[in-house]
């Protein structure tokens, strides 16, 4: 019982039983201005140990740099430094291609981001750098702004004169990469202002399926988008909803025109690739690092290529010049800004979801804790300053992260080894590579999508574990996929959130029964032995009382109770207007009205006392409040006592507040702390009052 007693459980006064009572505590609100002075205040002061601590919360590398263990960490992370940046080096020149952007400008953004991340993450162990998904949704903004354009898959056409370029021409490579620095720029933009609001909060709402369901979907699009580069068609990417369709539409028309020698390359590449992926994923635990076959393969393949001359006898597409060293910085197109703002946004939450995600994974497996504001701030400077440099957008990358964690990673200086390695390549390496054909980087994309693939041997599983689940990945995954990618995150949200709803829609009342004389009350349904009391009726509800489901709450109880109040009430009125008027008849007949009334009778609900059990009830809005006093008001008025129990301190309050009870004014509205104790409470009131209750 709430009340202004103290927490005891004391002797019946004669037949009535005295329940727990607690006195609550004065609790002074603190005014919301000096709340917001106050935090102004502390925000806002300045002092040399302040500006210490946010230089080292700004810039972690400042912090675990001087605690660097030499003789423990520094092998691990030369290994895996070295490592991920030869992994790195055909899989940026490969995901180049499904950005639409030459191969330098992979190296490029590989090579800033590990520095950056290097400098400011709070992650000892990811690796930030190009992401499949991530390449496709920015790939998809290039081909559709170069439509805009209007540049032809000739690459030489259309020359443009553009205000920030160095050079007074762009052709379509140039304008390409503009196109990706700008969203990129954008990106990193809006990451950087979420974190400058404090919202990393966010990624909590993305879920494990949603971000499953919408990584295999945007996974189907890559597979399909890289199939015109493993047959040598020259296709233009389908831009607009349904692109997944329309691409398998133009496949099939011009399957007649496969290039013979790009499709057996990619047929070779596929038969070494896959088979040797499986070895190094079978046997990681015996290896001390993956074997780079795909190193292999592309050095193979492009030794292959030059002296077999395929550009010149068969016609097949190669990677071309790739420049060594680094290009001057240049400014994003400010004037397509408003164009590619709302695509930027997509590209900036899947980013920074799929780093937090990765990086809190990580950090609770190897005990440290991440900042994911901070993690907000560093992948938006891994795409704000590399975007200067001609880099499109970042993200953590689950394989090279597990790759480093399993070659020894200790600190993000593996992240600025990886750097090293690739500036190598940037600086004498990177010109070897022209012949190069491009549908050998396309069987790389694909092969690494296999991970995202297998999910789809999980669906029974997930199936039957969690349907709700299973269909959130399921919609999000089709929505992706056939529909568009952007909208397929959009879509696989609003399901999230509908579905979280809809458990509120269609939470049941749960009649209760006790187990022997323990404090135990289950579902009469669920377990057997359960036994009630005479004339108490005892009912849980599983879910908060709120705006969007109080009617569904009271139909439910009224169903569970078996007494609806509100029909119970008009078949009363009813059988009245009936007993009159057959009084009425009886005494112009002169008979007994007695007689002829016993049948209109209102029968007596089978208990004299309802408990609702609130401790499934996480909170109450002023409509649930409502709604509770509506039930009392209804059960009182047929004589039936609501007794409410378990209540947490905040729907206490809230019932406080709404007015259910007031403690100070010694209301008589009572709330037990334990349902034996409204049970027993409801029994010594019918003893006392002497009431006759038709027994249940």
């Amino acid at each position: 019982m709430t009340g202004n007693g103290t927490a005891s459980d004391v002797e019946p006064e004669g037949d009535l039983h005295i329940p727990f009572i607690l006195e609550e505590r004065e609790r002074e609100e603190e005014p919301l201005k000096k709340v917001l002075s106050r935090k102004l205040k502390k925000q806002c002061s300045c002092s040399p140990g302040r500006a210490k601590a946010l230089l080292f919360d700004s810039i972690p590398i400042l912090k675990w740099l001087p605690q660097y263990q030499v003789k423990d960490w520094l092998i691990g992370d030369l290994m895996s430094g070295v490592i991920v940046g030869i992994l790195l080096v055909p899989q940026s020149i490969a995901y180049s291609l499904l950005a639409g952007q030459d191969p330098i400008y992979g190296l490029y953004t590989s090579f800033f981001s590990s520095i950056i991340y290097a400098l400011l993450g709070t992650s000892r162990h990811i690796s930030v750098g190009i992401f499949g998904v991530l390449c496709l949704l920015v790939g998809q903004v290039v081909d559709r702004e170069l439509a805009v354009a209007g540049y032809l898959t000739d690459p030489q056409s259309n020359l443009t004169v553009l205000e920030n370029s160095t050079a007074p021409y762009c052709d379509r490579s140039c304008y390409a990469i503009i196109v990706g620095a700008t969203v990129t720029f954008t990106a990193g933009v809006y990451q950087v202002l979420m974190g400058l609001l404090q919202v990393g909060f966010v990624s909590v709402f993305l879920s494990d399926s949603l971000l499953s369901g919408f990584a295999t979907g945007a996974s189907l699009t890559i597979l399909t988008s890289q199939l015109k580069y493993l047959l040598g068609l020259k296709l233009p990417r389908a831009q607009g909803w349904g692109s997944l369709l329309k691409t398998w539409i133009s496949l099939l028309r011009n399957l007649g025109q496969t290039n013979i020698c790009d499709l057996i390359t990619s047929l070779l590449c596929l038969v070494v690739l896959v088979p040797t992926k499986e070895l190094n994923d079978r046997f990681k635990s015996k290896l001390k690092a993956p074997i780079p076959f795909e190193l292999f393969v592309v050095i193979i393949a492009t030794l292959a290529s030059h002296f077999g001359q395929f550009q010149e006898k068969y016609g097949s597409e190669v990677a071309g010049a790739i420049p060594t060293g680094f290009m001057p910085p240049q400014l994003p197109a400010w004037s397509l800004i408003p164009n590619i703002a709302v695509d930027a946004f997509s590209i900036a939450i899947v980013g920074f979801a799929i780093t937090v995600s990765l990086s809190e994974m990580f950090a609770k497996k190897h005990g440290y804790v991440v900042d994911p504001n901070q993690e907000m701030y560093a992948i938006g400077f891994c795409n704000i300053f590399p975007s200067f440099f001609r880099c499109f957008t970042t993200s953590a990358a689950l394989t090279k992260t597990l790759v480093k964690e399993s070659t020894g990673c200790q600190t993000q200086l593996s992240g600025l080894v990886t750097a090293l390695v690739l500036l190598l390549v940037l600086l004498v390496i990177a010109p070897l590579f022209y012949s190069l054909q491009k549908c050998v980087l396309a069987v790389i994309i694909v092969v690494n999508l296999r991970g995202a693939l297998r999910k789809f041997r999980d669906v029974p599983q997930m199936w039957r574990v969690n349907r709700i689940d299973a269909t959130i990945w399921l919609v999000t995954m089709a929505t992706s996929a056939l529909v568009n990618t952007e909208l397929g995150l959009l879509v696989g949200v609003l399901v999230s959130a509908f579905c979280v709803l809809g458990r509120t829609q269609r939470a049941q009342v749960f009649k209760l029964g006790q187990a022997g004389d323990y404090e135990i009350f289950e579902d009469l349904a669920s377990y057997e032995g359960l036994h009630t009391e005479p004339g108490v009726a005892v009912f849980r509800y599983e879910a908060p009382i709120y705006y969007a489901n109080q009617t569904l709450f009271k139909k439910s109880l009224y169903r569970n109770v078996g007494l609806d109040p509100l029909k119970e009430k008009a078949r009363r009125k009813k059988l009245e207007k009936q007993r009159k008027k057959q009084e009425n008849a009886a005494n112009g007949a002169k008979q007994d009205p007695e007689a002829t009334t016993d049948a209109f009778l209102p029968q007596g609900p089978a208990f004299h006392t309802l408990v609702i059990d609130c401790s499934a009830v996480l909170f109450l809005d002023s409509a649930g409040v409502g709604a509770l006093k509506e039930v009392h008001k209804d059960y009182k008025e047929l004589g039936v006592r609501l007794l409410l129990a378990q209540c947490s301190t905040s729907v206490t309050d809230s019932l406080r507040r709404g007015g259910y009870y007031d403690p100070k004014t010694g209301s008589t509205e009572v709330i037990f702390h334990t349902i034996s104790d409204a049970v027993r409470y409801a029994q010594s009131l019918l003893l006392q009052n002497g009431d006759c209750v038709t027994k249940c």
